[in-house]
């Protein structure tokens, strides 16, 4: 049986007409894709997987590999173009434009497991690189949307960039943050200002936890509550915030708080308290050396404080518990000695006399210094009436129920 002259003259027509080369050309070039990813790019991932390195698992984990399935097409495209001579032209750009982009996406994801792996280094936490990373991203692709558009267009990209200059104000209205965020990371890295794992307070943006991630727009904390608060990078810089690491790199977390003491029982110390305090073991030289000092300087001076204790120098209850306080947390194993210690009296106020404990806990762990500054201030409260004071407490229903019921009986 023979085929017709006009089915040979038809099919060699069809296959001499460029839009239906064009056509198998592009057939050809899914074909070879579905080919690479299917059978290279699955091997590639099983073999990454089988593999103890961990290099490869994250060029797998990041489509590093998968990249590789878009080489065959372009080739295939690339020599498809010489089938087709009154499209080559174009065809050639296109695949030009395509191997750009493919440039372009594989430095993006080198560049991201470059990132993951230095950032498993401990320079991460005091050098983030992360911002830096995400500009030369930026940069990447720019010159690559540059380099597409000039060879689709046939254009020369000094041509191309001389009428974006004409534009500057525009791209600095619309990369103003970009901008912005840059030089903040810059400064913010360069300074040393903020780490990853710093604790840092921004009480204008709701910020009060640990730095979990530095990138180029953006800072990332995670709340004490467990919540996420985001901050523009360049915000570090026009506001002000709290780090909390040189606490930690210190190894001192400090403690200022006082106990409001009612003025009304401070008094000077009869034989009776003087007595019962010498059996403190942590005060009894102070008071002994003390009535010693005060004995000898009325004798001098020809006091008799007997008359009146107002005469001459006498010790009080009060200026005795402060004295007690600084003694307890010397000896204290968890307070540091090398830093600030001391108990002061605070300005009188309505509420109470403050004497104010300002120190600082070895152990910088918020759980741990909590414990230790909750036995210390048991301790005083619990001591002050040995003194004869009294922790002023606002009355509550229990109080005037039994001053009424005192009341009611008299």
């Amino acid at each position: 049986m023979q085929i017709p002259h006009n089915t040979w003259a038809f099919a060699k027509g069809l296959l001499t007409s460029p839009f239906v080369r064009i056509v198998l050309v592009l057939i050809g070039a899914i074909f070879s894709y579905l080919v690479a990813r299917r059978f290279f790019v699955a091997v590639a991932r099983s073999i990454a997987q089988r593999t103890k390195n961990e290099i490869d698992d994250i060029l797998v984990q990041h489509r590093v590999i998968d990249l590789a399935a878009y080489l065959l097409p372009i080739l295939v495209i690339h020599y498809g173009a010489l089938l087709v001579p009154s499209f080559a032209r174009a065809m050639e750009r296109v695949v030009s434009v395509a191997w750009v982009v493919l440039l372009a996406l594989l430095a993006d994801r080198f560049l991201s497991v470059g990132l993951i792996l230095y950032d498993r280094h401990p320079m991460a936490r005091k050098r983030p690189l992360k911002g830096y990373v995400q500009v030369i991203k930026i940069i990447v692709y720019a010159a690559a949307i540059i380099a597409g558009l000039c060879t689709l267009l046939d254009e020369s990209p000094w041509g191309f960039l001389s009428g974006l200059g004409a534009l500057s104000a525009v791209l600095i209205l619309i990369f103003r943050h970009t901008i912005l965020s840059f030089v903040a990371s810059f400064q913010v890295i360069s300074q040393d200002l903020i780490r990853v794992g710093d604790w840092i307070e921004m009480p204008n943006y709701g910020a009060d936890g640990e730095v979990i991630d530095i990138a180029l727009h953006t800072i990332e904390i995670q709340n004490w509550d467990k919540t996420y608060v985001v901050v523009p990078t360049y915000k570090l810089l026009e506001e002000s915030f709290k780090n909390w690491r040189g606490m930690t790199e210190a190894g001192g977390r400090r403690i200022k708080r006082a106990l409001l003491v009612d003025k009304s029982t401070v008094k000077f110390c009869d034989e009776g308290l003087v007595r019962r305090l010498l059996k403190i073991r942590l005060i009894a030289p102070y008071i002994k050396d003390k009535t010693k000092e005060i004995q000898e300087y009325n004798r001098q001076h020809g006091i008799n404080p007997a008359a009146s204790p107002v005469n001459g120098r006498q010790m009080t209850n009060l200026g005795t518990f402060r004295i007690y306080m600084e003694e307890y947390l010397r000896n204290y194993p968890k307070i540091r000695k090398d830093m600030t210690l001391m108990v002061r009296q605070l300005q009188p106020t309505p509420e109470g006399l403050p004497l104010e404990v300002y120190c600082f806990v070895a152990d910088t762990r918020w759980i741990y210094y909590e414990r230790i500054q909750a036995d210390i201030f048991d301790h005083f409260l619990a001591a002050a009436r040995e003194f004869g004071l009294r922790v002023v407490q606002i009355p509550t229903g229990s109080d005037l129920k039994e001053a009424i019921a005192g009341l009611s009986k008299s």
